[in-house]
Order: structure tokens, then C-alpha cells, then sequence
């Protein structure tokens, strides 16, 4: 049954998210809240699927209300009487709030009971919405519109006997914006029921009057004279009106049940006529006719109004107020759709305001351009005339200034004839000089070359005369060396001579030498040499 399922999904929610760690809940936890709202269902051993149901051992809340759907509530007959619905809801929302008072109760300065804290938590969950976190979209939250906010707070202000002010809630609800548990409970206490004059008892009271209206769906209650079926006397009763029953209890504290009126699309309340004070009505149902009074006619108008509203919204398997909250619903997407479409219309027309604005802006800048053209036009003509006269001055003046022209430009041409004439001597004179210039650069080249050669034949002779110098230097100490040779020689022989047969020898006259050595003439030679190279260095 998706329906007792979706009544109960925000209760659910709470209970889960304080069970949660880091938008996930351990199966163990889960079993025990699974294994209660199966008890009230009167389904056992639904818990033991958890453990069967995912891999995991943690369950996000999509992955639990799947599981709910689909092994527990979808065991459920599919139809079931708006009572038993009812009955269900107030059970699990007890076990929910069982799970959840804790978190749910803590705040600084308390002022309704527990049990009126509860009441205001069904309320809430009943007219809130189940909705992704701005935030962290991955996990939701329950939050309350400030619109619906707005009925319960001026139910609960109008009953405590105090004046709404519709201004100062628009202000509040717009600077909070969606309204969670925590915000929607802290505003009631602290701004609505913080005066120490309001009783504690009358604080109970107009909670329970408010829980009377959205959760019992009662439309009205109140005093009524019921004549009896029996005995044709008029007799006070405590009646409640609900969408769907009547019911008539013997006193305000609602626990003597006198008996009960179901009502339905087919009843009708009529007005009817009577003796005495009493104002009376008739309740037609298709069994009887069932006939009431009041003690005056406002009462009476009331009561008939009532009635015919319970009849009117007494068929169907959900509660009044849900009804009634999904018509809000409704209605406020029809006023916001209403809402965007007018601003959309507005938004057209002031662009098709500003388009002909700026159309007709445009055809007045066209027209002043147009009288601009004109203006130019008229100035162009102007022009015109005045150059045409002076084209036609300047015509004259052209065949004056071309016979002018004529007579210089035969004195231009003779100028021109000389010119070329000077133009081909200077020609002339210039080849004369490129003939002259190239004989001096050949003159030069050969210069050069002379030069080149002489450089290359001095740098020989300075390798010559380096090679004989050293030559030289090498015969002079070979020279030197024989020089110390013969001295050291003739030395010895002179104080060692040489004796044959004990006479000194003699050294014949073949040994003496007449000419001189070949390398006493090579030295000479090259001496010779040396000096012709230092003479031809001189001439250079």
C-alpha cells in the first residue's frame, strides 16, 4: 500500500536521519525500526530480509524506503478504510518518534510539553515536503513551505486568543525561506507562545485544538441538540465533525460516546422549521433523517456550512487535509505557473514597448536623415552651379594658358636639343674616363702583382739568408773547433815531439800543406754567397 507509505515517508525520514552516519544507517539499526512498524502492521519476521536485501551492510534512506515498499507495506490489502489508514500512521509515527525524540526534544528553552511537541511533529510532517538538500544533493531533507508554516502558526496564535499579524509572518518566512523541524518549532516558542501570561494548560489546549484539525480532520465541533429517535425531545449533545462521521459524545471531554452519523456524497443539510428558541437543520442520509438545533441562527449557518462540507469532501481514501494541502499544493503551482506567465506576458510587452520605441526612434532618425540628404542636396546643387561657373572661367583661362604653353614648349624643346647634345658629349667624356680608369686598374693590377712577386722573392732571400746564416754559423764554429784541434795538436807536438831511433822526426815537405783546404774554400764560397745576397737585399 504506497499510500500509508508516502503518509509516512517524513516520519520515517526523521527517524532514520538520526540513526544515520554520513547518509547511511547499519542494517542492525534498521532491523529493530523495521521489525516495529512491521509489529503495528501486524506483519512478523519482515526485518529478516535486511539481511538478505544489498550487499552492503549499510543502507542509504532510498534503499531502505525501497525495501519498505516492497516487503513490508506492499503486503498490505490495497484498499482500506480511511480509519484503519489513519490508525496505521499514528502508530508508526509513535515509533518514529520514539527513535527520534531525543534529537528532536533538545532545545535551550523548552515551552510546549513533550506530548504537544509530538502533536506539532505529526502536524509538521503531515504538511511538509521530502526534498533534496540545496547543499548536498545526494541526501534529503523534510522541510515545511513557509505558506503551510504560515496556516499552523495562525491556528495556533488565533487559538491561544491573540491577533495574526499576516505582514510580520511574510517578513519572517522570506528571511528564513523553507522551514525545518528544528526552525518551524523554535519560531512557534519563541515568538508566538513566549509570554508568561499564556498558561501552560491553554498552550496544551490550543496545540490539541490544532492536532484536532489537521490530523483527526475535524471540521467542527461544538454543542448541537439532537431530537432522539425514540422520545421526539431535543437533547445536548458534544458533536464532532468529521469529513466522513458525525459523532456525539455526552460531554466536551469526548470520553462517552452517544453514538455516531457516517456521512458521505449523498447526504444533504437542509434548513428546517421548528417551534421555540432553537434554530434547526435536517442531516439526510440515505438510511434516516436526523434533525438538530442551535441556539441561534449564526450557530445554525455555521453548522450547515460545515456539514455540507464534510459531505462534500467525504469520499476518497486519504484525510481532508491532505486533500486540502495537495489543492494548496496545486494552487500554488497554478499561482507561480500564473505568476511566470504574467511576468512572461509583461516581460513581452515591455519588449514589444521597446521595440516600437525603438522603431519609432529609428523612423525619426530616418526622417531626420532624409532631411539631412535633402539639405545636402540642395548644397550639392549649390556647388554645382558655382563649379560649373568656374569650369567654364577655367576654360578660358586653359586656352590662354595653352598657347602659353605652346610657345614654352617650343622654347622647351630647343632647351631639350641642347641638353642632349651636352648630354652625349658628357657621354662621350664619361666613356673616355671608364677607358682610362680601366687602363689605370689594369696598370695597377700589374703593379701589385710586380709587388706580390717582389715580396714572395724577399721573403726567399730571407730564408736563404737565414739557411746561410746558419751555414755559416755552423762553418765558423766547425772553424773554431779545427783552429783548437791544430793549436792543442801543435802544443803537443811541440813539447812531446816525436823521436825515430832516438832522433826527433821530421815532418817532410809533402806534408806541408801549399794550398788550402777544401772547407777553408767552402767557407769562402759561402762567405762569397752571404755578401751577394746582402748586396741584392740593398739594390731592392
Amino acid at each position: 500500500m504506497s499510500a500509508l507509505l508516502k503518509n509516512v515517508t517524513n516520519c520515517i525520514w526523521h527517524a532514520f536521519d538520526s540513526l544515520q552516519n554520513n547518509d547511511v544507517v547499519h542494517k542492525s539499526k534498521l532491523k529493530v525500526l523495521t521489525a516495529n512498524i512491521g509489529t503495528l502492521l501486524d506483519l512478523y519476521g519482515v526485518e529478516k530480509g535486511l539481511d538478505h536485501f544489498r550487499s552492503s551492510q549499510e543502507l542509504t534512506f532510498d534503499e531502505f524506503r525501497h525495501y519498505l515498499q516492497h516487503e513490508v507495506f506492499s503486503s498490505l490489502p490495497k484498499t482500506v478504510t480511511l480509519p484503519v489508514v489513519r490508525e496505521y500512521e499514528k502508530k508508526i509515527s509513535e515509533v518514529c518518534w520514539f527513535v527520534c525524540r531525543k534529537s528532536l526534544l533538545n532545545r535551550d528553552k523548552p515551552v510546549f510539553g513533550d506530548d504537544s511537541v509530538f502533536k506539532l511533529f505529526r502536524i509538521f510532517c503531515l504538511l511538509a515536503d521530502l526534498v533534496h538538500d540545496v547543499d548536498e544533493s545526494s541526501r534529503y531533507v523534510v522541510v515545511l513551505q513557509p505558506s503551510e508554516a504560515g496556516i499552523v502558526a495562525e491556528q495556533l496564535v488565533l487559538c491561544l486568543g491573540l491577533r495574526w499579524d499576516a505582514a510580520d509572518w511574510e517578513a519572517l518566512g522570506s528571511s528564513i525561506g523553507h522551514f525545518k523541524w528544528a526552525a518551524f518549532l523554535a519560531v512557534l516558542e519563541a515568538k508566538y507562545c513566549c509570554d508568561q501570561q499564556l498558561h501552560s494548560k491553554a498552550l496544551v489546549e490550543a496545540v490539541d485544538e490544532i492536532y484536532d484539525v489537521f490530523i483527526e480532520d475535524i471540521i467542527k465541533k461544538g454543542y448541537l441538540y439532537k431530537r432522539g429517535y425514540l422520545l421526539p425531545t431535543m437533547r445536548e449533545y458534544w458533536c464532532v465533525l468529521q469529513p466522513c462521521a458525525l459523532t456525539y459524545y455526552k460531554s466536551s471531554s469526548q470520553k462517552e460516546q452517544c453514538g455516531r452519523i457516517s456521512i458521505d456524497e449523498y447526504c444533504s443539510v437542509e434548513s428546517a422549521a421548528g417551534e421555540g428558541k432553537l434554530q434547526r437543520f435536517q442531516l439526510i442520509t440515505p438510511e434516516r433523517t436526523f434533525e438538530f438545533g442551535t441556539q441561534d441562527h449564526k450557530s445554525r449557518l455555521q453548522w450547515v456550512s460545515a456539514l455540507r462540507q464534510a459531505a462534500a469532501v467525504s469520499g476518497g481514501a486519504e484525510g481532508y487535509q491532505r486533500r486540502a494541502r495537495a489543492g494548496r499544493r496545486g494552487a500554488g503551482a497554478r499561482r507561480e505557473r500564473e505568476v511566470r506567465e504574467t511576468r512572461a506576458r509583461l516581460q513581452h510587452e515591455v519588449r514589444a514597448r521597446l521595440a516600437a520605441e525603438a522603431q519609432a526612434q529609428e523612423l525619426a532618425e530616418l526622417a531626420q536623415q532624409d532631411n539631412k540628404k535633402l539639405e545636402e542636396l540642395k548644397n550639392a546643387q549649390t556647388e554645382l552651379e558655382r563649379l560649373l561657373q568656374e569650369e567654364t572661367q577655367a576654360k578660358r583661362d586653359e586656352e590662354i594658358v595653352r598657347a602659353l604653353q605652346a610657345r614654352v614648349l617650343a622654347e622647351e624643346w630647343e632647351k631639350r636639343e641642347e641638353l642632349e647634345r651636352l648630354q652625349e658629349e658628357q657621354n662621350r667624356m664619361l666613356e673616355e674616363e671608364r677607358l682610362k680608369r680601366k687602363q689605370f686598374e689594369m696598370l695597377q693590377a700589374e703593379k701589385e702583382a710586380q709587388f706580390k712577386e717582389a715580396e714572395r722573392r724577399l721573403k726567399e732571400l730571407e730564408r736563404e739568408k737565414q739557411r746561410l746564416d746558419a751555414e755559416l754559423k755552423a762553418a765558423q764554429e766547425k772553424i773554431s773547433k779545427t783552429e783548437y784541434n791544430a793549436q792543442a795538436l801543435h802544443v803537443q807536438l811541440r813539447d812531446h815531439p816525436i823521436f825515430r831511433n832516438g832522433e826527433r822526426a821530421r815532418r817532410a815537405l809533402s806534408f806541408v800543406p801549399t794550398t788550402k783546404s777544401s772547407s777553408d774554400t767552402l767557407i769562402d764560397l759561402k762567405a762569397i754567397r752571404h755578401l751577394q745576397v746582402l748586396d741584392d737585399e740593398d739594390k731592392l
